[in-house]
């Protein structure tokens, strides 16, 4: 594997870091025991106090701005370090030290600010394998990773991270590519079939023949691809900078025609000494300063100021799908069991043979069936064969979860099972029970609840274009694209793609960058800002990053967002009204009407002015935000656990449609009669409480009752099909059978409230069950 070198601190970078605190302590030290000794009547020892101060500035000034021009910058610390010359050689000491405390807090304050973090890859190379084992005839050898040559049958053992590309050549290789592609579900390979380096061998041992070596493969490739992008990308160019271009040679050019006019070089120093750019040294980094303060209070690590500025002025944002925009984990999505079963205890079989798999699908199964408070059984006998799932005994039943090929003449109801899983890209775990099919539990990645209503605010921020790049399939990520409202989404990308996905992008506009695997950190450092999801992300992404969200939630990059343009705007506009002030006090020099001490005094009473101006970005704008009282948050906490226990009992309208369909009318009126019951003894008045009480109490948070109005428009055709349905079952009851006659407007009833109940449900989970605090800060959607 390539070896990439940890970034260290340059010796200029250490010596800064040095440099720039004890500046300020010795200028602040000098400044004010300079003025206690004017005070105590010896101005002799106070102007020595005050030269040291100022000579103490010149030597680092003067060094910071030679480092900026051979960077090709030359900044707002040109002005001040001629002011602090000016000020030796027209004896004006007291503006000299008070120029160089000044100029060392704002130096101080600019470093604290805008310090970009080493983009380490380390975490990339030390996931890479060191070793691997080499078959030689009939024997095992094990040889360093730079050995492996194409042609060479490496053996992969289970956990081991495959070493070089190739193909799989005997076993099952069942892998975690979520390194790669980001996608959580493990994937399966047969001989003959491509498998990429970098990926985790997640079940039993297989043999595999490289066709490239180590340094050639593709997880190599991930390696250099990050290290390119991370120098590729420019230093950040300061706010003050950026307004320097044109003060700079504005203040050079007045203090030279005063000087001229005028005949006194005191004149010309005095427009340097207002001219010194105290508004942006101090007042910008002090609103950046604070705004990385903020945003780290909402669980968002900011690592410089230059990625707050960038952040607010970004219009372009691109994400990647699995732990971005999903969840990240597989979970259950339906539950389709043959006729006579019960989809509970299908479930509670299946986790209870699961409890001691470590298969990613495993652990979902469990956790679906302890969300639902199933007991468990311990299984015995358990045996489990890598890519085709878990053996075990439960309760006396010898029950099988996991995949299986169907045979040709599968019953109906297990087709429609794979129909469903191609459509919604769910993988299936078949269970059988004592032979006999009896389930499929379908797993797919849930989109997160709080995606939609975080990608709402980041337009309404100013995001312009939101742009997806994912390794998963294109059917998938174009359903997630089409339900989120993205302005472009491209599939099956890999890291390579990603990165130049990501450069396309950043041509246009600034762009932001969105991701949480090792895949994503290469497209996270060659955007103009990454942002990693580190709660539970890979450490290389994060590291590539520019931007941290510590919790698990898509919504805090939204907070980061509003945070980060507020700063901004706080810090153009104190950097504004200084500068224009400074350009009034500059005239006024020029004129001859100020002294460079007096000079000295007023720059200090603007800075003050400004940096209380600038204060305001530690304060929170609360005009988007959503205050919940409590009580309401407790009814939103209570309806979103009612949505939890109704949501798989919704299935029962669809299988009652398809019994109505097929003509078996006797398990048909059996099954109506269920919907039934769950209609009037649990969902209608469940949505009778919404609209009463749970409605009403959120026109207050929300602004007015009309902010609920359509939702309470769906309760009613809710209600209206509830009725309707209960009508046709007392018909059946009363005539004893189904009429041909109802058939149209019962199918019609049932997969009406199928639709709109699901429909209804992902509303209110994103629109308001999201305004309430999560407990586990999963911020994740439901199942549906």
């Amino acid at each position: 594997m390539v070896d990439v070198p940890t970034p260290e601190p340059s010796r200029w970078e250490r010596w800064r870091r040095a440099v720039e605190p004890a500046l300020l302590g010795l200028t602040l030290t000098a400044l004010v025991v300079g003025g206690l000794a004017w005070l105590s009547g010896a101005p002799g020892v106070a102007d020595r106090c005050w030269i040291a101060g100022t000579v103490l500035a010149i030597v680092p000034s003067v060094w910071w701005v030679v480092a900026a021009m051979r960077r090709g910058r030359i900044g707002v610390d040109l002005i001040a370090v001629l002011s602090l010359l000016g000020t030796l050689l027209v004896d004006e000491y007291l503006a000299g030290a008070l120029i160089a405390v000044m100029l060392a807090t704002g130096q101080t304050l600019d470093a604290a600010a805008t310090r970009r973090a080493a983009k380490d890859l380390r975490t990339l190379l030390d996931r890479a394998p060191r070793s691997s084992r080499r078959r030689v005839g009939d024997g095992i050898e094990v040889v360093a990773i730079d050995e492996i040559c194409a042609g060479d049958v490496l053996v992969v053992g289970s956990g081991e991270t495959v070493p070089a590309d190739g193909w799989v050549t005997s076993g099952l290789a069942v892998l975690d590519e979520a390194a790669l592609t980001g996608e959580p579900m493990h994937v399966q390979h047969g001989i003959g079939e491509a498998v990429r380096s970098g990926v985790v061998n997640a079940g039993a041992v297989f043999e595999m023949e490289a066709h490239a070596s180590a340094e050639d493969s593709t997880y190599a490739g991930v390696v250099r691809l990050a290290r390119e992008a991370a120098a590729e990308s420019a230093p950040v160019v300061r706010l003050a900078d950026r307004i320097a271009a044109w003060f700079l040679p504005l203040a050079l050019l007045l203090a030279a025609a005063a000087w001229a006019l005028s005949g006194s070089a005191t004149r010309a120093v005095a427009v340097l000494v207002v001219a010194t750019p105290c508004p942006l040294l101090l007042a910008a980094p002090v609103a950046i300063v604070f705004g990385l303060s903020r945003a780290s209070r909402v669980g968002v690590v900011i690592r410089s100021g230059g990625a707050l500025e960038n952040l607010g002025h970004a219009t372009t944002l691109v994400m990647d799908k699995t732990g971005t925009l999903t969840s990240g984990r597989p979970s259950s999505t339906d539950i389709v069991v043959a006729p006579g079963h019960d989809s509970v205890e299908v479930l509670r079989l299946a986790a209870s043979a699961d409890q001691v798999s470590p298969h990613v699908l495993a652990a979902a199964l469990v956790q679906e069936a302890k969300v639902r408070r199933l007991a468990l059984s311990y299984p015995t006998d358990v045996v489990e064969e890598a890519g085709a799932g878990v053996t075990a005994t439960v309760d006396g039943h010898r029950v099988t979860v996991g995949a299986l090929t169907l045979p040709p003449q599968a019953p109906q109801w297990a087709r429609t099972v794979l129909t469903r899983s191609a459509l919604d890209g769910a993988v299936v775990a078949w269970v059988t029970v004592d032979g006999q099919l009896t389930g499929a539990i379908l797993l797919g990645d849930p989109l997160r609840r709080d995606a939609p209503r975080t990608l709402r605010r980041l337009r309404s921020a100013g995001l312009t274009r939101l742009v997806m790049l994912t390794g998963d399939r294109r059917e998938p990520a174009e359903e997630i694209g089409t339900v989120l409202g993205l302005d472009r989404v491209y599939a099956e990308q890999t890291p390579s793609d990603k990165v130049a996905g990501v450069r396309r992008e950043r041509q246009s506009a600034v762009t932001v960058m969105v991701g949480d695997g090792v895949n994503d950190a290469p497209a996270l450092a060659a955007a103009t800002v990454g942002v990693a999801m580190g709660a539970r992300g890979s450490t290389a992404s994060s590291e590539a990053a520019d931007i941290v969200l510590t919790t698990d939630r898509l919504d805090r990059l939204a907070d980061a967002m509003e945070i980060a343009r507020r700063s901004r705007h706080i810090a153009v506009e104190s950097a504004a009204v200084g500068m224009g002030l400074s350009l009034v006090a500059m005239g006024s020099a020029a004129l001859g009407w100020l002294t460079p001490a007096l000079g000295a005094l007023l720059q200090e009473a603007i800075d003050v002015a400004v940096i209380l101006n600038a204060l305001r970005a530690l304060r929170g704008d609360r005009v988007h935000n959503t205050v919940v009282p409590a009580r309401t948050e407790d009814m939103l906490h209570r309806f979103s656990a009612e949505h939890e226990v109704m949501r798989d009992k919704l299935t029962m309208f669809r299988d009652t449609a398809q019994l109505v369909a097929t003509g078996d009318h006797r398990r048909a009126e059996v099954s109506l009669r269920r919907v039934d019951d769950f209609l009037t003894g649990t969902l209608l008045p469940h949505e009778h409480a919404e609209e009463n009480e749970l409605y009403p109490a959120l026109a207050g948070p929300l602004g007015s009752g009309e902010a609920t109005a359509t939702m309470s428009r769906m309760h009613a055709e809710i209600d209206r099909l509830g009725r309707r349905l209960h009508i046709h079952r007392h018909q059946i009851d009363t005539r004893g059978e189904l009429d041909p006659d109802q058939l149209e407007d019962l199918l019609a009833c049932l997969y009406g409230l199928y639709a709109l109940l699901r429909l209804h449900f992902v509303q209110e989970e994103e629109n308001y069950f999201t305004l309430a605090r999560s407990d586990d800060h999963t911020g994740n959607m439901p199942r549906t």
